[in-house]
């Protein structure tokens, strides 16, 4: 099965942030740091989903995945202003973040002018 560019990023932003929290103290490695973590990996369970649901349906699968997206990068920011990580890592995945949130409103544009 071909995995989309969008599913592509955002697992390569998961990785990213996997790195990041491989360095995080304890504390915030169980609360901030899995939280994290299971944002984008929401974020990629609905961005699955709607490539696979009848089009009718894609475009709630997009606009949760937009969600859970924006929630992660408000924790990415979190991370900055409390100097958790590597600043440089933190701006790449913020990065990769947005041009996940620019390929996700290209996508979700597209299905709304279908319907």
């Amino acid at each position: 099965m071909e995995s989309l560019p969008i599913i592509n990023k955002s697992y390569d932003a998961y990785k990213n942030i996997v790195d990041l929290n491989i360095k995080l103290e304890k504390r915030w490695k169980l609360s901030l740091g899995l939280s994290l973590e299971n944002s984008i990996l929401s974020c990629m369970e609905n961005l699955i989903m709607a490539k696979n649901a009848p089009k009718p349906m894609k475009a709630a699968y997009l606009i949760k995945s937009g969600s859970q997206l924006e929630i992660a990068v408000l924790k990415l920011r979190l991370y900055l202003e409390l100097n958790l990580a590597n600043n440089t890592k933190i701006f790449q995945t913020q990065a990769q973040c947005a041009e996940i949130g620019r390929m996700l409103g290209g996508w979700l544009k597209s299905t709304q002018t279908q319907a």
